[in-house]
């Protein structure tokens, strides 16, 4: 049986589509087209956890009349009562889960594309050379999907690592399954640049951010500051003579960006921007959940980056997921995009403590 607290979500939630129902009805909201829309739009989304809701109510009025049939001094009606009881129990019990799994407060961000940074943290060339590893990852990740994958920007190293580099991710639920993966990871491995075979411990730091429309963040002309320099390859060489590299600088915030991957100046400025305006959003995002986090002290899952999330130990053939205790001995497979196993169990994780947080707040 759904607690009273759910109970009353759902019926304030289907009072609402009744009323959305009532106002597409009137002359003068048909009339407008923009209220209309809006309008439609919400009772489509509605429209799956109002079924489920009515489906839930019939099938516990269709429970009480079994029950009452398992009194009857039929014989045979009450084997087949008996039958109905058992499919019907099961029945609710899957309708309760998926109405608890409808009232958890969506991610607005799930559907959006991805922005997706990876850069060297403690450990020199072999650091560098572990994001290199990462950004493989989810390349082949993203493959696997069905996600197109671009560099926006990239500062490889002469052994083929990567300093840092940043790439768009475009598909259907890009944010929604990779924003787990946002955090330090760590790797313990004996690098090619160690002559003793000793191992050692280096780490990368893996930012997942949604895509954002310009709309969503104000930026002033002002609080730029702008400048272009030569690009440079690995080791220092120049890619070209011109200055088609791009670094912006947004002077409230002091975040700093800079493109050089492109032949123009123009498109080096066009994907920096792009990684701006997806900077700013979280940036803002983040200094708004702060201020919530001192008035309320459970947070569900905000992923802070300082934290050590995954372990990827070469000896042992192990992935360890901290969040979650979870170990796998399967490294390869999950450097070549065999992601799934971990996130489905972060995702059903987050789900578990968001449905609590639900309840407990009624």
């Amino acid at each position: 049986m759904l607690k009273q607290t759910f109970l009353s979500k759902l019926d304030k939630l289907q009072e609402k589509y009744k009323k959305i129902q009532e106002e597409l009805s009137k002359p003068e909201v048909i009339q407008d087209v923009e209220k209309y829309k809006k309008l439609s739009k919400e009772l489509k989304e509605l429209q799956e956890i109002n079924d489920l809701y009515e489906r839930y109510k019939k099938v516990q009025e269709d429970l009480s009349e079994v029950k009452e049939l398992l009194k009857s001094d039929d014989k045979d009606l009450r084997e087949l009562a008996e039958e109905e009881l058992e499919r019907l129990t099961q029945e609710l019990k899957k309708l309760e889960e998926e109405l608890k799994l409808h009232l958890i407060p969506k991610d607005p961000n799930d559907k959006k594309n991805v922005i997706l940074e990876i850069r060297a943290g403690a450990g020199g060339e072999e650091a560098a050379l572990f994001a290199a590893d990462l950004f493989r990852m989810y390349q082949k990740y993203a493959e696997e999907k069905g996600w197109k994958i671009t560099i926006l920007s990239s500062n490889k190293t002469g052994l083929g690592g990567y300093k840092e580099v940043i790439a768009l991710i475009e598909g259907e639920g890009a944010y929604s399954r990779l924003k787990y993966e946002s955090g330090v990871h760590r790797v313990q491995r004996i690098p090619i640049t160690e002559s003793g075979g000793r191992i050692h411990t280096s780490t990368a730091t893996v930012a997942v951010l949604p895509e954002v429309d310009e709309t969503d963040v104000k930026i002033k002309p002002e609080e730029l500051k702008i400048e272009t320099f030569r690009a440079s390859g690995a080791g220092g060489q120049y890619v070209n003579t011109t200055e088609t590299a791009v670094r912006i600088t947004h002077i409230p915030t002091g975040i700093v960006v800079q493109c050089q991957d492109e032949r123009s100046q123009f498109q080096n400025k066009q994907k920096a921007l792009k990684i701006l305006y997806a900077k700013l959003k979280d940036y803002y995002e983040r200094k708004k959940q702060e201020e919530i986090a001192k008035e309320r002290k459970e947070q569900v899952g905000t992923g802070e980056r300082s934290e050590k999330i995954r372990t990827y130990n070469f000896p042992q053939n192990r992935v360890t997921d901290h969040r979650i205790n979870l170990t796998l001995y399967k490294l390869q497979d999950i450097l070549d995009g065999k992601l799934d196993e971990i996130i489905d169990a972060l995702r059903a994780k987050e789900l578990e403590e968001k449905l609590q947080l639900v309840e407990k707040e009624g």
